[in-house]
């Protein structure tokens, strides 16, 4: 299994899940019921309500986004960062084990 820590927008105690190799990030807060990841689109990417901010060191390891993602994050409901990432485009693996992300203030 895979941990992953999710940090509410209000600062308050991270919910650490565990993750199936191979799950989305979003994937697996849906299934935990984790708040804060609406994913209204089931991760077919055309909604942009499971945006994140991915922590160091993972940010810089994570693959680039590629075009449709980065189109997509421009219509985040709170700001894009230089770490935004949606969650659905995020494969977790070993490799993130630890992962850390911040959730936004809101999805909508």
């Amino acid at each position: 299994m895979i941990k992953v820590h999710l940090v509410p927008a209000d600062g308050g105690e991270a919910l650490t899940l565990d993750a199936k190799p191979g799950q989305s990030l979003m994937q697996a807060a849906v299934a935990a019921n984790a708040k804060g990841i609406e994913a209204e689109c089931g991760g077919l990417m055309t909604c942009a309500t499971c945006h994140v901010y991915v922590r160091e060191p993972f940010a810089s390891a994570l693959p680039p986004p590629v075009e449709d993602e980065l189109g997509m994050l421009e219509f985040t409901a709170s700001p894009r960062q230089p770490n935004s990432r949606l969650s659905c485009q995020i494969a977790l693996g070993p490799q993130l084990d630890g992962l850390t992300v911040d959730l936004p203030p809101t999805q909508t």
